[in-house]
């Protein structure tokens, strides 16, 4: 929200909603969903979804599902079949592992789709080592994107954005203290609100991960890199946009 998105619904288990979420975010709509036994979402649940889903800009699917099978096959479901522009991030990548084909775009004109793997995870998706991952950080981001015909977003020191057009983007923005709990939540809420707005993918891609780097290094020279938090790098999004606008 603090990067544009002017709505955002956050669709979670039912019981939830009234324990916690109602609670805790203020600004944030909720959209109670049908739960497995475990308190996960359920593939029962994808038509509600779905109906939604006729009424947004766009979707991020990922950042606290859990790894559930019921959880799983939703999350695959939402990626083949809905033609929404989609972020795909923590165990929405996990939903992947041995299912690329997911991915396969099902016209010439695929909707958009921005993936957000840390080195761990995409070397779970190709089934490598992260030091080959590592060593070979923009050929590899470069590669699954035009395979997939998505945009990758390669987290990590010099974060890489690749997508299938051949457009690559090598961040400088960013400190180590940002290596820190939530704050790739953070990033992909930033891509996902520029996504909203209209950017196409790469470019929603880019000016995030920009951004969000800036914004860390705003609030390292304020807190420290020691003392870092993600809702730090939050509270820092608004001078971010200042100072590029």
């Amino acid at each position: 929200m603090r990067a544009g998105a002017g709505l955002v619904t956050l669709g979670i288990p039912g019981s939830l909603n009234q324990a916690i979420i109602k609670i805790k975010l203020k600004e944030v709509m909720t959209l109670p969903l049908p739960e497995t036994k475990q308190g996960s979402l359920n593939l029962s649940g994808y038509q509600k979804i779905r109906d939604f889903l006729k009424d947004i800009d766009m979707l991020v699917i990922g950042p606290g599902l859990g790894q559930e099978s019921s959880t799983q096959k939703l999350i695959r479901k939402l990626i083949r079949e809905t033609d929404k522009p989609l972020v795909i991030d923590a165990d929405g990548l996990n939903a992947l592992v041995g299912h690329l084909k997911s991915l396969t775009p099902k016209t010439q004109h695929p909707k958009p789709i921005i993936l957000t793997p840390h080195p761990g995870e995409m070397a779970r998706l190709l089934g490598i080592s992260v030091a080959k991952v590592q060593s070979k950080r923009k050929e590899i981001a470069k590669k699954f994107a035009q395979k997939y015909r998505v945009t990758v977003v390669l987290k990590g020191h010099n974060t890489v954005v690749a997508d299938y057009k051949d457009r690559a983007y090598i961040n400088k923005t960013g400190n180590p203290g940002m290596s820190t709990a939530g704050s790739g939540d953070v990033l992909t809420g930033m891509i996902a609100a520029f996504l909203g707005q209209g950017l196409d993918a790469f470019n929603a891609a880019k000016y995030a991960v920009y951004l969000h780097g800036l914004a860390g290094d705003l609030a390292a020279g304020e807190k420290t890199q020691i003392s870092l938090i993600a809702s730090d790098i939050i509270d820092k999004i608004p001078e971010a946009i200042k100072k590029i606008r």
